[in-house]
């Protein structure tokens, strides 16, 4: 920047920002809707930290070149390691023809643990301070599903607690997402495997998807994510687990960096009692599939017409 130009005000960043993010398809009223979002946050602090400048102002994921992406990925890459003293490596392993996620959980054995979170938290460079996790495990009274009763906030000695089962909650990744269809920018979107991704560079912080989902899935980075060196994952993808900033929405990604390369999700690795399961729709003879049709299983909210990839069952 020249000397004698003025440095833009944050408002005229996020005006800028949402004019860009907009282009060409957004309407007027919807442009004054989403400038008032972001002025909001800007105003409750929620703007100050941002990608670089370069990243801020490009074009939306998907009309990146290869050569742009691996631009942007080593410069990430750089300013990490600049700023924690971590060399990690930032891929964006692309979705599996013929491919279709999808998870079950056995809530018949999950035994309230929690093992999951923290390995989920540990995998995602998810931060302690202030604490973000994908993953809510709510108990629940045995016999009940009221949801009005059950709290995510237990603390037993030993679990799984007596008359108590456990049902934990996370992203469904659905195949009619409300979050998508709420958000203004197409900051997020659906992949052909299912999975329901984040551009964190185009996010603008104005919470639109927040308040569509109905699993309560999505956090909103109101301070800067801090996650100590030795705690950093070097392994990151660019729309899942690469580092995150202050203002932006995040979610869980079913480790699209670990399962597009033939991984399983690191809850799953991380369940004491397996009641885990993930696998390819597609496939006939995967164990997901064999699950869905010979279980009695059920989907969270099925009147919403969400179409979870989520799917739970009793043994």
């Amino acid at each position: 920047m020249a000397r004698n130009e003025a440095i833009p005000t944050q408002g005229e960043r996020v005006e800028k920002l949402a004019e860009t993010r907009l282009g060409e398809e957004g309407s007027r009223r919807t442009f004054l809707k989403v400038l008032g979002a972001g002025a909001a946050a800007v105003a409750a602090g929620c703007g100050d930290t941002a990608p670089t400048t370069e990243e801020f102002f490009r074009q939306h994921y998907k009309k990146l070149t290869d050569k742009e992406k691996q631009r942007i990925f080593r410069r990430v890459e750089e300013e990490t390691l600049a700023r924690t003293g971590v060399q990690t490596h930032i891929s964006d392993p692309p979705p599996i023809d013929g491919v279709e996620f999808a998870y079950a959980l056995n809530l018949s054995v999950c035994n309230g643990s929690r093992r999951c979170v923290e390995a989920c938290a540990r995998e995602n460079n998810l931060p302690d301070d202030p604490e973000i996790r994908y993953i809510r495990v709510m108990e629940m009274e045995a016999g009940s599903l009221d949801f009005e009763e059950a709290t995510a906030n237990y603390d037993h000695d030993k679990v799984p607690a007596k008359d108590k089962f456990y049902l934990p909650v996370q992203c469904h990744q659905c195949d009619n997402p409300p979050c998508v269809r709420a958000c203004p920018v197409g900051a997020t979107w659906k992949e052909p495997d299912g999975i329901v991704v984040v551009d964190y560079s185009w996010c603008i912080g104005c919470r639109f998807c927040v308040v569509a989902c109905p699993y309560f899935a999505r956090r909103f980075n109101w301070t800067q994510p801090s996650v100590p060196p030795e705690r950093i994952n070097p392994n990151q993808g660019y729309l899942s687990n690469r580092p995150r900033f202050k203002g932006v929405v995040e979610k869980c990604t079913f480790c699209l960096h670990r399962t597009r390369k033939g991984r399983l999700p690191a809850c799953l690795e991380a369940c004491p009692t397996g009641a885990r399961k993930f696998g390819n729709l597609n496939d006939p003879n995967s164990e997901i599939r064999k699950i869905i049709e010979s279980k009695r299983v059920y989907v969270l909210k099925e009147d919403l017409a969400t179409l979870p990839r989520f799917y739970y069952f009793f043994a």
